[in-house]
């Protein structure tokens, strides 16, 4: 998915704006994804569970921020299975007990977008390797959350994620980073799953962005399938894994967005 460079200032009105809408689509988002996790259990399509999404959003009052995108994507939701990493196109292939299927999925509320994903084992059971891969993942994505203030930089962010990767002993994705976000999908600044503390982007009240870290339990290199065009898969054919979340900048922290009450 194509990313755009965008980096308007805002009156304090926009602003507030901004903030309201983002806070009110991240709920929703967070309700569809909390609500997601019971929904998909052994035996149900990719398919089915895109339709599920679509009338859930539409339901809780966003739009569906697939259909927006200049490159048409055949869904409401990313469906990444097994070796697939991330932009899976969902399918008629049923899930099987202890399948690795990651989530990724985007709302658009009050002419904003909000963004977040998850990774789990269907029916709750697996190999431990790749439970232990996303539990690893998810440490990860809140080590680098808890990097977010404002004059804090986009390296200190992205190191905070390597370090616990690599500690986990996990392969880090390179060539796929988070981003800002708000007006459009996907905005500057990147915020790689790797760098270096002090460098970058110096993030500022107000700024959202997307924290989004990507692993295997193989080697990082990945292809785009040719059958779909969008999915990703990994090279080596190893699991690969996707989490995150969408964080504004408060005046002296940070508030996730796209969690539900």
């Amino acid at each position: 998915m194509s990313k755009k460079v965008i980096q308007a200032e805002l009156s304090p009105a926009e602003l507030q704006h901004k903030i309201t809408a983002m806070r009110a689509g991240g709920k929703i988002l967070g309700g569809v994804l909390r609500d997601l996790r019971d929904f998909v259990k052994p035996g149900v399509t990719g398919k089915k569970i895109d339709i599920w999404v679509r009338e859930e959003i539409v339901k809780r009052g966003a739009k569906v921020a697939y259909d927006y995108l200049e490159e048409s994507f055949p869904g409401a939701i990313c469906i990444s299975v097994n070796d697939a990493l991330v932009h899976g196109a969902p399918t008629d292939e049923p899930l099987e007990e202890g399948d690795k299927v990651s989530f990724d999925l985007d709302v658009l509320y009050d002419g904003y977008y909000t963004d977040s994903a998850f990774t789990m084992l269907v029916g709750g059971k697996g190999s431990p390797a790749v439970k232990q891969m996303i539990k690893v993942t998810e440490e990860s994505m809140w080590a680098g959350i808890e990097q977010v203030r404002p004059g804090a930089k986009i390296g200190d962010i992205s190191y905070a994620v390597e370090k616990v990767l690599r500690k986990g002993k996990l392969g880090v994705i390179e060539n796929y980073v988070g981003h800002g976000i708000g007006r459009e999908m996907h905005e500057a600044p990147e915020v790689p799953n790797y760098g270096i503390k002090g460098r970058g982007y110096t993030l500022k009240v107000g700024d959202t962005i997307c924290i989004e870290p990507m692993s295997c339990l193989g080697k990082p290199a990945n292809y785009v399938d040719k059958e779909s065009n969008w999915t990703v898969r990994m090279k080596d054919g190893s699991i690969g894994c996707h989490c995150e979340h969408t964080v504004l900048v408060t005046e002296d922290s940070y508030e996730v967005l796209t969690l539900c009450d």
